[in-house]
């Protein structure tokens, strides 16, 4: 089957099997001139990135009615949106979602740049997501590989070498099926192949469009693509977290620096992170007490044990790190999420009501 086949094959599924997702303009849709809204694709494409359609869906509701285009997020507070963004992980997307956010509503009138040059040219944007806004928002025929495209790839044309080497090689092999006849379809198209037929496990063959011109199907190794090479096994970093509240209910808060982890947001004073065990002096002189609970928590890349240490603090307390946040301006849904369940873990063993 020649290239433009497969590509044909695939358009005809998907016309007829395209999942329903709430930020997609479906093909019956498009077809009749509906055109996809580039503040919903952009803002769907930046939360997917290393997350699940089921885990995403709820926040996309909840972030476009609260802020239902560009310019309404461009002007939200940022602790709003980081509060919003709290378990997507990966706090510096949001950070860069706000940036390009503003980018957006401050050099191009609110509208989004409809070429993956001129998307690449905003802040937080990189070449899968800029390919993935051009194809789907505005039909332009840029190849468009995420990791279901990767498994597609690898599966039909029987690719062994492992990922991430394999990455180029797939991807040239995705651009020969790219058409310049509804790109934007065919893109969604490879996705939900791999999200529901060509899946990690088990690929459902059988009722694949595909399944013909399949080598991997024919050499009976499907299952067994795309082969990865091994992962080191996560390190585990240690940490302290200093949990203090005023006596007028004001908490003990710190912002971290701009760059890393959590970049920007605001937590608990504590100690870096790192594979030994941790020192660091307190934020302040108070009886410090150990309430006999830890916070566990993973990250991409480390797992985390994060002991706690709570106080109450008197009304002239002078910190030496952090800054009192008044009771009534303390929302724990604006802290990230390790600090929340800090937070969650603490609560009873400080003055709280």
């Amino acid at each position: 089957m020649r290239d433009a086949e497969l590509s044909r094959a695939l358009l005809d599924w998907y016309d007829m099997h395209a999942r329903d997702l709430p930020w997609r303009v479906g093909p019956a849709a498009r077809a009749a001139g509906v055109q996809p809204d580039p503040y919903a694709v952009w803002l769907s494409e930046v939360m997917l990135q290393q997350t699940t359609v089921a885990a995403v869906r709820d926040y996309f509701h909840r972030f476009t009615a609260r802020w239902p285009d560009v310019g309404a997020l461009a002007a939200a507070e940022d602790a709003a949106v980081m509060g919003e963004w709290a378990g997507l992980g990966y706090y510096a997307r949001a950070r860069n979602l706000l940036k390009c956010a503003r980018a957006v509503a401050r050099d191009h009138g609110g509208r989004f740049p409809d070429s993956r040059d001129g998307l690449l040219a905003l802040p937080g944007i990189g070449p899968y997501t800029a390919a993935a806004i051009a194809a789907i928002a505005f039909d332009r025929a840029e190849t468009v590989v995420d990791g279901n495209v990767e498994r597609v790839m690898a599966r039909l044309f029987a690719v062994q070498t492992p990922l991430p080497t394999a990455k180029p090689e797939l991807t040239a092999l995705a651009a020969r099926l790219t058409p310049t006849r509804r790109p934007g379809d065919h893109a969604q198209a490879v996705m939900d192949l791999g999200a529901t037929i060509c899946t990690p496990k088990r690929p459902a063959c059988g009722i694949c469009p595909l399944r013909a011109p399949c080598a991997a199907r024919a050499q009976g190794i499907a299952a067994d693509l795309p082969r990865k090479l091994a992962k080191p096994p996560k390190p585990t970093r240690l940490g302290i977290a200093y949990i203090g509240r005023r006596s007028d209910g004001a908490w003990l808060l710190e912002r971290r620096l701009e760059s890393g982890l959590l970049g920007g947001m605001q937590g608990w004073p504590g100690t870096d992170w790192a594979e030994t065990e941790p020192v660091c002096a307190p934020p302040a002189d108070a009886e410090w007490r150990d309430p006999g609970a830890e916070v566990r928590h993973t990250f991409t890349h480390f797992h985390l044990r994060l002991a706690l240490r709570v106080a109450d603090l008197p009304a002239d307390c002078a910190p030496r790190r952090g800054a009192f946040v008044a009771r009534h301006d303390f929302r724990p849904s604006d802290l990230p999420t390790v600090m929340r369940k800090a937070f969650d873990l603490a609560r009873g063993s400080v003055g709280c009501d």
